[in-house]
């Protein structure tokens, strides 16, 4: 906890995909659903580890794991790697502090978003996969068939980039923004133990503030990229379009569906993110 000593970057990050993972497939189980009538409606977070524990036992919880393992450090890279360059950027130009951050925000998760998308796809194609863990495809026989079948395109491997934008922009635009406004507002306290939880607790409030402000999109790029109601059928076609059906057949609390495990994923570990980029950047400012 204090900032003199080393981070094991790899183990930190491999512990946060770990136990972050299980949240993610919940929250996009509930996303997913078309309200009651669905057959695979959850009625609940408890409901929803039940069913799927019943239906395809404990490796339920861990499909489509591989594509945040492989794509988790490039993605993390490129999210703080951007943040830094777009920050650098918009130095020339003449905005305010709070101003420069968001939008530097903003521009690292366009640039995550592009990274990201495929295995997004190939993610949420086999979480929606209800059949048991021994009779689904794996993770590189699943991508390949969408590349034979659909293509590179915004049909195949990018299918839903639009609101994977939305939902990678978003976020970090908040995120960043929140954390680094707040915490030059809050002062820097002497005790290194009481100046991480004061990062830890601004570093989890942005990113519950983030996970709400763009949770719309997250569920839109979850109907999009999931499995459409008709077989054959395209009916989840275009973010904003997705967005605007969602709200008219079910409701606008639709479109905040799944925002429990989304929470209880990326609060915790959009505070962890910070703290390991803060202490790593400075360790490495005073080693190298």
């Amino acid at each position: 906890q204090e900032a003199t000593k080393p981070i094991n970057l790899k183990e930190t990050c491999d512990q946060s995909i770990l136990t972050s993972y299980c949240w993610t497939c919940k929250k996009m189980e509930f996303q997913i659903q078309r309200g009651s009538t669905d057959p695979n409606n959850y009625k609940n977070l408890g409901d929803s580890f039940l069913k799927i524990y019943h239906t395809e036992r404990l490796f339920g919880f861990y499909k489509g794991i591989l594509p945040p393992i492989l794509v988790e450090t490039p993605k993390r890279a490129v999210k703080f790697f951007s943040f830094e360059q777009y920050k650098k950027l918009l130095g020339y130009v003449s905005l305010s502090p709070g101003v420069a951050f968001a939008v530097a925000g903003l521009g690292s998760g366009l640039t995550e978003a592009i990274v990201v998308n495929p295995f997004e796809v190939v993610k949420v194609g086999l979480q929606a996969n209800r059949n048991i863990f021994t009779q689904q495809p794996s993770t590189l026989g699943y991508a390949r068939h969408i590349i034979k079948t659909k293509g590179l395109g915004l049909q195949g491997l990018n299918k839903g980039l639009t609101a994977t934008l939305g939902r990678h922009g978003i976020f970090n635009m908040v995120y960043f923004g929140f954390y680094f406004n707040v915490k030059n507002i809050i002062p820097v306290n002497k005790d290194t133990t009481l100046e991480f939880w004061r990062k830890f607790g601004i570093g989890l409030l942005s990113g519950i503030t983030a996970s709400i402000t763009n949770i719309p999109f997250d569920v839109a790029k979850s109907r999009i990229q999931g499995p459409q109601p008709v077989p054959g059928e395209i009916k989840y076609r275009t973010c904003f379009k997705t967005i605007a059906t969602i709200y008219q057949e079910e409701g606008f609390f639709a479109l905040y569906k799944g925002l429990l495990p989304k929470i209880m994923r990326l609060g915790p570990g959009g505070a962890i993110m910070l703290l390991v980029y803060e202490y790593a950047y400075s360790w490495l400012q005073e080693n190298w």
